[in-house]
């Protein structure tokens, strides 16, 4: 739940776990900058990664591939829902995802920090960003 991050810095990406080259990447860089924030993550900092498959992306899936990537579950939330739940948190952070088929997502790659207040402040566009920048805005985040 994205409600339960009050008091801490938040950051969201939608992800699908059949996704073949640019999901994959994207955790991967979120799983390095979870390593680096060391202690700080998960009381300080969490992680929300929203499945775009909700069909195929059971809680059960995405625990699965949380352990592919080293993710630590008492800080990096991998959450489902319905399609019209995740159609509209889509829509609230700005992004689009559209189902071509079955396990087959074209989405737009929206990673976004929410501060300690929960306001939206920072978004990155792609999954070619810079980690060291993310782990920079979210250290100044915490220092806010």
């Amino acid at each position: 739940r994205l409600a339960d991050h009050q008091g801490k810095v938040l950051a969201v990406t939608f992800i699908y776990t059949t996704c073949k080259d640019t999901c994959p990447l994207l955790t991967a860089k979120m799983a390095a900058i979870q390593r680096n924030l060391g202690a700080d993550f998960g009381p300080r900092v969490r992680f929300a990664s929203i499945t775009v498959e909700p069909e195929i992306d059971t809680p059960a899936v995405l625990k699965a591939y949380a352990g592919k990537f080293g993710a630590d579950l008492g800080g990096w939330s991998f959450l489902t829902g319905t399609s019209v739940e995740i159609k509209d948190v889509v829509r609230r952070y700005g992004a689009f995802a559209k189902r071509q088929k079955p396990g087959d997502v074209d989405h737009l790659f929206l990673t976004s920090l929410i501060d300690r207040k929960g306001m939206l402040r920072v978004q990155y566009l792609g999954y070619r960003f810079d980690p060291d920048e993310m782990y920079r805005d979210l250290r100044a985040l915490l220092s806010e």
